[in-house]
């Protein structure tokens, strides 16, 4: 093979696995394993609920319930204060859709490029306190 194939081939692979890794509804291996640096405490989830009320709302509505009135048609974001979390329920599976976004579709898009981890992990957070409202 030439050089130049085998960096295109090398170029798929990774872009294979990015997509591969997205959140597709049942969750992921990785996010399961992942733990959160970012302990949940009032601060944390003060700066997660301006972080959703800032990026999240438009389609999951201020109340997370997901109604938003700006989600794209034909869509039906999720419901973030119920007990069922097609995506996965953990910290990390969560995050993980936060991050990269919701899968295979992509409706909603990752927020790796608008949020830094911590700011994700903050929103993980307050999306766990609003879990049984």
């Amino acid at each position: 093979m030439s050089r130049t194939l085998h960096v295109f081939v090398a170029a798929f692979v990774v872009a294979s696995a990015a997509i591969v890794a997205a959140q597709n509804p049942g969750g992921s291996d990785a996010g399961k394993k992942m733990k959160s640096p970012v302990a949940s405490s009032p601060e944390s989830i003060k700066a997660g609920q301006a972080l959703f009320q800032k990026n999240c709302r438009f389609c999951h509505n201020a109340d997370a319930k997901g109604n938003g009135p700006m989600a794209p048609e034909g869509t039906h974001p999720s419901d973030l204060t119920d007990a069922k979390w097609d995506r996965g329920s953990t910290d990390g599976e969560i995050f993980l859709v936060i991050r990269d976004g919701a899968g295979p579709k992509f409706d909603m898009k990752g927020y790796k490029s608008k949020m830094t981890e911590t700011d994700i992990w903050n929103v993980v957070n307050y999306l766990r306190s609003l879990q049984g409202k």
